[in-house]
């Protein structure tokens, strides 16, 4: 101990010596005689719908771990593709009955079918995400005196677009589990602060871990092909979108952008890649204002199709920090983005992109002409911000800062040591849903 103080966040004394390290071993495995199973940390991630930004987030975050040192579950609501990648990779899953992703009287019964499941697999980690699953998580958590409860941050649950009386009780629900929690995590330093000014969580508790995309699979420059399959010719200026055509990610600024730019640069070609309750609205408002709109509706291949565009936009009202907005940076991408919530935190303004404010498409056909008019810079933030994300946003140095916060909270020394992709024990069978 130093000066009798203690590691912040931890139980270790400052300056106190790790456990050491093994010594080589003798003999190799197949020479040796079988080993023993060992056990292994049992981690439940549970989170209200497992897709989009913090299901994906969520899915690298269970594939990363080493499976020699944990067993790692996701539970949450029915439905979504993911859901059949995560059983494929060997992943438990437990689809529950009954949970939605609004407040519903039957949440009684989700919270009784998650504290049975917790109870009967006896988890030493709950890992929680999203505003419902977040609540619903740690109180079962609490119930069944789990060991340790970690809950991430991908965004505050409340925002000014919600009625005052839905605000109210998001914030009293999540205030409510505070006590319930050990580690606070944040995908972005913005969140982070918001969540301690909102009391969300006390201060000195929250870590920042960078949300990590899958990086292997997404191109690092700009890709004929798939701007081939867009349909816009390369002589054509192509501005696109990635995301759920919803009130969150405001596609009719998206439209109402495109049509101020048409006035200074007719030639200029957009699309939106994705689809939602509001895609008719965007049919509509693009028709009403002659903006030819390439529409793909739903594509898994979407972080690809990115690779094709000259300039990604997002025109969010609030987002967390913007899962297809680091993909996008990761293609190498001009970008121009809503300077909401933890996103000026990934895009720097003159550095890897270009800041707008929410609700201002004009602003932000201003900010797409420049870099359009300025291809030189623009092709230089774009180079800026793959840099960024592909050296910060990994899934092997998110998934190395969750080995370290759960060894933390256990009394576990730090290894540091998780691989750099998922691999799954010999004989270990593929992911199974589960009943709860």
């Amino acid at each position: 101990m130093r000066n009798g103080t203690l590691v912040p966040g931890s139980g270790r004394p400052v300056g106190a010596p790790d456990w050491p390290g093994p010594p080589p071993p003798v003999a190799s495995a197949a020479e040796l005689p079988p080993l023993p199973t060992l056990s292994r940390i049992k981690v439940l991630h549970v989170i209200t719908r497992l897709h989009a930004g913090a299901g994906g987030n969520t899915l690298l975050s269970a594939l990363g771990m080493d499976p020699d040192r944990y067993e790692v579950w996701i539970a949450g609501v029915p439905g979504g593709g993911l859901w059949d990648r995560a059983r494929a990779a060997g992943v438990r899953t437990v689809e529950i009955p009954g949970f939605r992703h609004t407040l519903t009287p039957v949440d009684v019964l989700v919270l009784w079918r998650l504290t049975r499941l917790i109870r009967r697999e006896r988890f030493t980690v709950v890992h929680t995400h999203s505003a419902k699953g977040g609540f619903l998580g740690r109180v079962a958590a609490r119930l069944c005196r789990t060991p340790v409860v970690v809950h991430t941050f991908h965004g505050v649950s409340f925002h000014p677009y919600q009625s005052r009386a839905r605000r109210l009780l998001y914030r009293r629900l999540e205030r409510a589990t505070r006590r319930f929690t050990h580690r606070f995590l944040a995908v972005a330093p913005r969140v982070a602060e918001q969540a301690v000014e909102e009391r969300l969580a006390p201060p000195g508790r929250v870590q920042v871990v960078p949300s990590a995309i899958d990086l292997p699979h997404i191109p690092e420059r700009f890709d004929p092909l798939a701007r081939r399959v867009l349909g816009p010719p390369r002589s054509t200026a192509l501005v696109g979108t990635v995301g759920r055509l919803d009130t969150q990610k405001a596609p009719l600024d998206f439209v109402r952008m495109a049509a101020a730019l048409r006035v200074e640069r007719p030639d200029t070609a957009f699309v939106m890649i994705g689809d939602g309750p509001l895609e008719a609205d965007v049919r509509r408002l693009a028709e009403e204002l002659g903006v030819e709109l390439i529409l793909t509706g739903h594509r898994a291949d979407a972080a690809w199709l990115v690779a094709g565009l000259d300039v990604f936009v997002i025109t969010s009202l609030y987002e967390g920090l913007g899962r297809a907005l680091t993909e996008a940076l990761a293609t190498a991408r001009p970008v121009v983005a809503t300077a909401v919530n933890g996103v000026p935190d990934l895009v720097e303004h003159g550095a890897t992109g270009l800041l707008v404010d929410p609700a201002d498409p004009d602003r932000a056909a201003l900010a797409v002409r420049w870099l359009l008019d300025h291809p030189r810079q623009a092709a230089e933030m774009g180079r800026q911000g793959r840099r960024r994300v592909r050296g910060d946003f990994t899934q092997q140095a998110m998934c190395a800062a969750l080995d370290a916060c759960y060894r933390d909270l256990l009394g576990l020394p730090p290894t540091g040591q998780v691989p750099d992709r998922a691999r799954r024990p010999t004989g270990a069978a593929p992911g199974r849903p589960t009943c709860a």
